[in-house]
């Protein structure tokens, strides 16, 4: 009996030992899937949080960005304003300065107008004056001064650029010699006849026709146009040969008119 007993207790124990294994292997299996569960939350709620702070990263680095630009900007700006301000400064005294000038515009118009007619005489004078070469465009070139200062439609500019022009064309004639054909009426002779005409600065101008036949001068102190014996003809022709650039230049023995003393005396 008391075996039987025994034997009974310990199929209880054993079935109560099993009982406790199993529920304690329940228990446990569940407290491990919680703690994996629990550990997948705070995996993911610290990615989330990550994702966040990147985030936040990448937003702070863009208006760190922006704020470089615009201070870079605002750097440009202070240039430039700096640049304008000195530049609107220059143009204010400009502004002045023009202001100035218009008010003075009306006393150099009265000024400059007497002057530009006595320069204008002065060249009609000079034509007068001077040996007779190209005396038909000349004179046209004074009246057409004349004209222009006449003219309302002509900036006062254009009118003293215009007798400027003038004064240097004659004064050019001075260092300079040309070649050109014009009718003359040389002594003897009682209409007047094309020549060849030789200019040498202003201190001779001499003829010869075409078969270099007929040779002369413009005498200064006459006044007249004047045959040259023939020893001057090669001479001449050679001068009028170099005047259209047909030969090189070279030396020429050619007549000249006798200086005058200082004063006409």
């Amino acid at each position: 009996m008391k075996r039987c007993k025994n034997s009974s207790r310990r199929k209880a124990t054993a079935v109560i030992a099993t009982a406790i294994v199993l529920v304690s292997g329940s228990v446990f299996a569940q407290g491990v899937d919680d703690v994996l569960k629990a550990d997948q939350r705070r995996l993911k709620l610290a990615q989330e949080s990550q994702e966040r702070i990147n985030e936040v990263v990448e937003r702070t680095r863009s208006l760190e960005d922006q704020y470089r630009a615009i201070n870079k900007e605002i750097d440009g700006l202070r240039v430039y304003n700096r640049l304008m301000t000195a530049q609107t400064n220059g143009q204010k005294a400009t502004l002045e300065d023009i202001a100035l000038s218009m008010d003075q515009v009306d006393v150099i118009n009265r000024q400059i107008f007497p002057l530009m007619e006595k320069m204008i005489d002065g060249v009609e004078q000079l034509v007068d004056l001077d040996i007779p070469f190209l005396i038909t465009e000349r004179t046209n070139r004074v009246n057409t001064l004349k004209e222009i200062m006449e003219r309302s439609d002509v900036s006062v500019a254009e009118k003293f650029r215009k007798v400027m022009e003038a004064y240097q064309i004659e004064n050019d004639y001075g260092s300079s010699s040309e070649f050109y054909n014009d009718q003359l009426d040389v002594d003897g002779e009682t209409v007047a006849r094309d020549y060849k005409v030789l200019r040498v600065g202003r201190i001779g101008l001499y003829f010869q026709s075409d078969d270099a036949s007929i040779t002369g001068w413009y005498n200064t102190e006459t006044r007249k146009y004047e045959l040259l014996d023939t020893e001057n003809r090669n001479e001449i022709r050679k001068g009028l040969r170099i005047a259209r650039a047909l030969i090189a230049p070279e030396l020429v023995m050619i007549p000249l008119p006798a200086a005058s003393a200082a004063g006409g005396a």
